[in-house]
């Protein structure tokens, strides 16, 4: 059985569905490689335009398998920090991924699935999903998840979830800041469709271009190296045949081609 699907329809929106659900969709070091590959696949398709990962069975994850982390228990050092290098490889690909990412949370979402929540730009979870940072309760630490669920979810409330090993539901998550949207099971993936209806509005190289200027703005001081930099940008997809069909299509009041 594979272990790690994907698929892209008509419109440019690849799905990738992990795919373990007896385990709880906890996933290993294959599954890590598999997940790896396939963003960096989708990644380096011009022609996806979202990505929506999610998984089959009730859970989202249950984060790293129980054979998987017995092997471990029994590696060296240097076995380990291969091992956490993999996986901190896999979450920098979706982290870094050039198109909008939506996390499909139906169901439980712990350890290092809240760091997969995290990577992506949006989250929408059934109002019956529940999230725990579990490391501490065997001994360990969230570390390679660390800098994605921190920056989701602020120092603050990380300070108390990730000591306590709290379980915490989706309104939780959502004032977090973990979450995007909460809606009833039923409704999960009409509530994606419309946010991928709302981006596939939207000038395709305009997306990834503010997505990019996020993470180039974030935290950075307001100063002459940063105004020159939005200076520069707006100016040269202003100039751009994606900018210069937007602004025409929108002053000849017509749909801009994207959209026809």
């Amino acid at each position: 059985m594979d272990k790690v699907l994907s698929e892209i329809d008509s419109r440019g929106v690849a799905r990738v569905t992990i795919n373990n659900p007896d385990k709880h969709n906890a996933f290993d070091d294959q599954i890590i490689a598999e997940l790896t590959e396939t963003f960096q696949t989708i990644a380096s398709d011009e022609s996806v335009r979202i990505m929506v990962l999610g998984s089959n069975g009730k859970s989202f994850s249950a984060g790293a398998d129980l054979a998987w982390m017995q092997r471990m228990a029994s590696y060296s050092y240097d076995e380990n920090l291969r091992d956490a290098n993999a996986l901190a490889a896999m979450l920098k690909t979706l982290q870094q991924m050039p198109q909008p990412t939506i996390a499909r949370i139906q169901g439980a979402a712990f350890g290092g699935a809240v760091g997969l929540a995290s990577c992506c730009d949006m989250a929408v979870a059934s109002d019956q999903a529940t999230f725990c940072l579990s490391e501490v309760k065997i001994g360990l630490v969230p570390a390679t998840i660390a800098p994605y669920v921190i920056r989701a979810i602020g120092d603050r409330a990380a300070r108390r979830y990730f000591m306590t090993a709290e379980r915490f539901d989706s309104q939780t998550a959502q004032r977090l800041g973990l979450v995007t949207e909460i809606t009833v099971t039923d409704d999960l993936d009409r509530c994606i469709e419309r946010l991928i209806t709302a981006l596939l509005g939207n000038g395709p190289m305009a997306v990834r271009a503010a997505k990019k200027l996020i993470v180039e703005v974030s935290g950075k001081a307001v100063d002459e190296t940063l105004i020159d930099h939005t200076c520069k940008t707006i100016a040269a997809i202003r100039v751009s045949s994606e900018g210069q069909e937007g602004l025409n299509a929108f002053l000849q009041k017509r749909q801009p081609k994207w959209l026809s």
